[in-house]
């Protein structure tokens, strides 16, 4: 008998080939099973142990994605597949100018892109996978997801992302993201990681899909805006009776979604992209005319913000670890208690269980207050980050959305404050990188945009809490 596990593709003959014979089952047939069992389980914990070794030395344990091939001088090495690599470029740029997936897939079936499957069919590359595609050049958006999210295209390799439970189980089962080894700038990247991070909180972000045009396309601004009252995003509509006026109201606003919010927070978009074109020209103009004044400006921004955040995930890991070792002591204690018969066993299962499950969740906290805490030392950085994004500004004409990704990290909305046609709107920015920054002003700068005759909507540059 043929017998086969599923960690690696090895087989071994069993102690016995003939169990059950024409005579009748042998009486030592069930120790020759157990035998059998002892042989398939260790022959499997030696390929596991194997398997981790290669994987904590940096050794890719995946083939290489859609944009890489395996290096013809050593197949444990990925290079760039020229075609297939500006393609994925091809993909990322298009998200970052604000499509979306659904609009990628059908751009590059207009295109008549192969889908990766069919592209490593013609190129005569071996993969796993559906080999028979309807349409070779029909992707799917979900093709386009997971290409967006594979941080292996900013060089990296990263191994255990799945595990398997037994060697009697084929499944895989997704591993915690604290349990992946990620080895960095292993192979030359297809996409830089500052594009890739800042794509990766725009997915996050991006729930709702974007509205049916003409053309299309959904509005820049989408995915920025959010009410300062109740913190739901804004969405983007368009005027039904007159196809011109574009606009963007309150997600949760209790009359047009039956949601709690008390107000619309209407604002229009062809106001919101003025009001945010001339805070931002008032930002360049800053820092050409006071360059030192807004360095300065900036490092105590950065530094205030640093030793806040710090503070407060030095405190909360504290409290997460306290409360785990209290966890850890609990369990034994319940145990000595369902050893000595003070506890049931019913209640000692129904404890124990709750005690992993808050251990577990405790275990995911401590790794995230440990992994921002290690990034706090990259918010130096950041002001110089922001300081080429301006100074990148400077040098266009007009918005465009990847310059508003690298600049905007949201923007908060308030209420329209006095009558329909003299009124004054509060919006606040957030910078990435930086947070809300308030720049030194005039009595003589004016805040106002005129987004069409009659109406002005003013910009107050401070916000309520600041």
């Amino acid at each position: 008998m043929d017998t086969y596990f599923p960690d690696r593709d090895i087989r071994f003959i069993a102690v016995n080939d003939n169990i059950d014979s024409d005579e009748g089952e042998s009486e030592i047939a069930p120790f020759k099973n157990v035998l059998n069992e002892f042989y398939a389980r260790d022959i499997s914990k030696k390929c596991r142990s194997s398997y981790r070794i290669r994987g904590s030395t940096g050794e890719p344990l995946a083939p290489p994605p859609y944009g890489y091939i395996k290096s013809p001088d050593n197949p444990k090495k990925w290079v760039i597949d020229p075609e297939a690599a500006q393609v994925v470029r091809d993909i990322f740029k298009m998200a970052l100018e604000g499509k979306s997936n659904e609009t990628i897939a059908r751009i590059l079936q207009e295109r008549k892109v192969l889908i990766p499957m069919a592209y490593w069919q013609e190129k005569g590359i071996r993969k796993g996978g559906k080999v028979t595609q309807p349409n070779k050049y029909k992707w799917c958006k979900t093709t386009i997801t997971k290409i967006l999210t594979q941080q292996e295209y900013c060089g990296d390799i990263i191994n255990f992302k799945t595990y398997s439970k037994s060697y009697k189980n084929k499944k895989r089962y997704d591993n915690p993201k604290e349990n992946w080894v990620i080895f960095k700038d292993v192979h030359e990247p297809i996409i830089n990681r500052d594009d890739f991070e800042l794509l990766q909180t725009l997915v996050v972000k991006t729930k709702r899909r974007a509205p049916k045009k003409e053309n299309g396309e959904k509005n820049m601004f989408c995915d920025f805006l959010y009410c300062a009252d109740c913190g739901s995003k804004l969405w983007y509509h368009t005027n039904t009776t007159n196809k011109e006026i574009h606009f963007f109201s309150c997600s949760n606003y209790k009359k047009d979604t039956r949601g709690n919010c008390e107000s619309r927070h209407y604002i229009r978009a062809d106001a919101i992209e003025q009001v945010v074109m001339l805070e931002l020209r008032r930002l360049a103009k800053y820092l050409e005319s006071h360059e030192e004044e807004f360095a300065k400006l900036l490092a105590e921004k950065t530094n205030a913000d640093m030793l806040a955040e710090q503070k407060n995930l030095e405190t909360e890991l504290n409290r997460a670890t306290a409360r785990n070792e209290m966890i850890t002591s609990l369990f034994a204690k319940t145990y000595e208690d369902n050893v000595s018969g003070k506890l049931s066993d019913e209640m000692y299962m129904e404890l124990s269980h709750k005690y992993e499950v808050e251990r577990l969740e405790l275990k995911t906290k401590i790794f995230e207050y440990k992994e921002r805490l290690a990034k706090i030392s990259e918010m130096e950085q950041n002001k110089d980050d922001f300081l080429k994004a301006v100074r990148k500004f400077m040098e266009m004409e007009t918005l465009t959305a990847p310059m508003l990704r690298e600049l905007i990290d949201h923007i908060d909305v308030y209420e329209k404050e006095g009558g329909k046609k003299n009124y004054t709107q509060r919006i606040v920015i957030y910078y990435r990188f930086v947070g809300y920054l308030e720049l030194p002003s005039s009595e003589n700068e004016n805040y106002k945009a005129n987004t069409r005759k009659g109406v002005d909507v003013e910009y107050i540059p401070k916000a309520k809490s600041a």
